[in-house]
């Protein structure tokens, strides 16, 4: 192992993230920058980053905010996109991803981030962290931005499997509000389960059983069941958590992604089409500009392995620096509010007596009243 500093996991006020500098599309200097903006804005935050201590070395060393913030790990092999899961659960020890997770494992850092081979890092983590007692399938969950007054909506699950049966899809409901309440701080969120219509007729037959099992479960999980919803609903009002399968999930979001691109396509060649245009783009300068912020996925970049015996934070693989910050913050944000310990005594207190964990639950990072 080789370090730039040596600092403590544990202390007052102090956050240790580990992070797989190694996965992602753009290489370790995205990751790099990424650290440089969260040193930034999280002064609690340390960081131990894994991966080329050849590469990351000298990229550190040149950033002053990183100053006495990371120990490097040494890894010297990398987890590719196209490498199978089953491969690297065999053969994955001495990649960045793996000791990435190690850390986490061995209790040095409280959570980890990752942009890299999605399955690659379920199927790790599963192996290293093992799921929560209780829990059949892990699932991932995402932010998605919504016309709800807190700005997103939480939907679960977009990829860590693509099956799901009316009791996976149960626990997701579980999971997804008590994700809701810490990282939305809503006290009683509204969940709905996606479906190909609201009417109690539609949609396959183990939906039916779920609605049935997540609105049995609603007053011990301490959330409010809108029961079927449709994909129109997951960026609107009607509820604060979807769930559905992970295959669906995951085609969602592909699909969100690629429509809000899109839109910022269409927008750059409109107002650029001609002198008028790009006169009436200058006007509208102010406008365009929020409206980039509410749309670009950048800031809300990262998915939550939810479910496992530690946080896992999965960053898209092309992030840029900005995004790989987005996803620091949050995976801050759930070490800060002890996430982990809250969804894990939840999932014991149903496990024991089919009842919700008690309702002391935290709030949101940043709000000390309880729930």
């Amino acid at each position: 192992m080789a370090s730039e500093t040596a600092f403590q996991a544990t202390g007052a006020g102090r956050i240790v993230i580990s992070v797989d500098a190694m996965g992602g599309d753009r290489g370790p200097a995205a990751v790099v920058a990424g650290l440089a903006e969260s040193a930034t804005a999280i002064p609690g935050a340390y960081f131990i980053v894994h991966g080329d201590e050849a590469h990351l070395g000298p990229m550190i060393a040149k950033r002053k905010d990183l100053k006495g913030r990371c120990e490097i790990r040494h890894a010297p092999r990398v987890v590719t996109m196209n490498d199978k899961p089953s491969q690297v659960m065999r053969h994955g020890e001495g990649t960045s991803m793996w000791s990435c997770i190690e850390s986490v494992r061995a209790g040095e850092a409280t959570v980890a981030v990752s942009c890299g081979n999605t399955g690659a890092l379920m199927a790790v983590s599963m192996i290293r962290l093992r799921k929560l007692p209780g829990v059949n399938r892990p699932a991932i969950a995402c932010m998605w931005p919504s016309r709800n007054p807190g700005g997103f909506n939480v939907m679960l699950d977009v990829g860590a499997d693509i099956k799901a049966d009316a009791e996976d899809l149960a626990q997701y409901a579980l999971m997804g509000a008590s994700y809701a309440r810490n990282g939305l701080s809503l006290e009683r969120p509204r969940v709905g389960l996606l479906n190909v219509g609201t009417e109690e007729h539609k949609g396959r037959a183990e939906l039916k059983v779920a609605q049935d099992l997540i609105s049995a479960n609603a007053a011990a999980g301490a959330y409010e069941f809108v029961g079927f919803i449709e994909g129109g609903d997951i960026p609107g009002r009607r509820c604060d958590v979807i769930v559905t399968d992970g295959f669906t999930g995951n085609v969602a979001l592909k699909t969100g992604e690629g429509t809000a691109k899109l839109i910022s396509d269409f927008l750059r060649e409109a107002f650029g089409a001609n002198v008028l245009s790009k006169m009436a783009a200058v006007l509208a300068l102010g406008s365009l500009k929020r409206l980039q912020k509410r749309i670009d996925p950048r800031r809300v970049n990262g998915g939550v392995f939810l479910g496992l015996n530690g946080t896992v934070v999965k960053s898209h693989g092309s992030a840029d620096g900005t995004g790989v910050a987005a996803a620091i913050a949050l995976a801050a944000r759930l070490a800060q509010s002890g996430f982990h310990e809250r969804l894990a005594a939840r999932l014991a207190s149903a496990g024991r007596a089919g009842q919700d964990a008690p309702q002391d639950e935290m709030a949101a990072p940043g709000r000390s009243e309880k729930r």
